[in-house]
Order: C-alpha cells, then sequence, then structure tokens
C-alpha cells in the first residue's frame, strides 16, 4: 500500500464509522482522526446540545472541524472517521461510506445510549435531516448521496470485525 495512504470512511450516525474507523486504523497501523462535535464541545467546556445548536446558527464550528481534520489528515497516511470524511478527503483517499437501515442506526444508537428506540429513531431521524440541510448550505454537499465512494458497505447485518475486514480486502485488491 501507498507510503501516503489515506482513508476515508463516513457513515451516518449508528453504522458503526467510529467503532469501524478505530478497527482499520489499528488493522493498517495508522493514525485515526476523528475530531468532532463531541469532541468541539468537551474541549470548549459545553454540552453537545450547545455546539449543535451552535452550528445550527452560524458555520463556524463546521468550518473549524472540517478545516482541522484536512489539515490533519494531510500530515500524512491516516484513516480519518467522521460524517464528512469521504467528501472532505473525496481526491485523495480511499473512499469508504457505511449504510444501514434507520431502524438498525436507532436500535445501535438507543442501545448505546440507553434509550427508548422510538425516541432514538426520533431524535436521530430528526438530526438527519438537520445535518443534510447544513452540509446543503455551507458545502453543496448532499450527504444523502455517496455513490461516488470507492466502497460501499451496508453494516447492517455485519459485525464491526466483518466490516473492518470487508474494507482492508477492498483497499489490497484496489
Amino acid at each position: 500500500m501507498s507510503s501516503e495512504l489515506r482513508v476515508a470512511i463516513s457513515g451516518k450516525s449508528g453504522c458503526g464509522n467510529s467503532t469501524v474507523s478505530r478497527m482499520v486504523a489499528g488493522r493498517l497501523g495508522l493514525p485515526m482522526i476523528n475530531y468532532t462535535f463531541k469532541d468541539l464541545a468537551r474541549d470548549n467546556g459545553m454540552s453537545f446540545e450547545e455546539v449543535c445548536q451552535k452550528a445550527e446558527e452560524g458555520p463556524e464550528f463546521d468550518y473549524l472541524i472540517d478545516r482541522m481534520q484536512v489539515e490533519m489528515a494531510e500530515k500524512g497516511p491516516c484513516v480519518l472517521g467522521s460524517r464528512l470524511a469521504i467528501w472532505l478527503l473525496r481526491d485523495s483517499a480511499f473512499t469508504v461510506y457505511l449504510d444501514a437501515s434507520p431502524e438498525i442506526r436507532a436500535a445501535r444508537i438507543a442501545m448505546r445510549e440507553d434509550i427508548p428506540h422510538g425516541i432514538s429513531l426520533e431524535k436521530m431521524l430528526a438530526r438527519d435531516k438537520r445535518d443534510r440541510d447544513r452540509y446543503l448550505r455551507l458545502y453543496d454537499w448532499d450527504v444523502d448521496d455517496h455513490s461516488f465512494a470507492r466502497l460501499i458497505v451496508d453494516t447492517g447485518s455485519l459485525d464491526p470485525k466483518a466490516v473492518a475486514d470487508r474494507i482492508v480486502k477492498a483497499m489490497e485488491a484496489d
């Protein structure tokens, strides 16, 4: 594999993006970059909800996080795992999109956050819509169109190890 290997892995919440990105980075011996609104909230003493609200009010937080991720990725080989990774590194990485049905994603989030499935589904769908609208407004990127990704994996019936295996095998064959 190339000494300048960059892997960009994206997916909506509940698709296994963070877990799979970590596993792929470990398998390839690459650093993982995953700086998110949750990290920004922690680093600035804010709640995740406050950061999301601020992001709705103006583009500053989105631009900051996205610029930071690109700058970190440009330093060398890495795995960038984020909702926008495949758009941010579209021309300079092996791009992977992880997908799963809304029902499966909501069930995973409900289990992870220990909340009822119905509440999880409602919050997740609202977030998906807010994020899609925001990225269209900020970048003119439709995050529901990931057809350009080199690999699309439906994670619905796969465990994270199987997803990571599929990604690494596809990269080796590329």
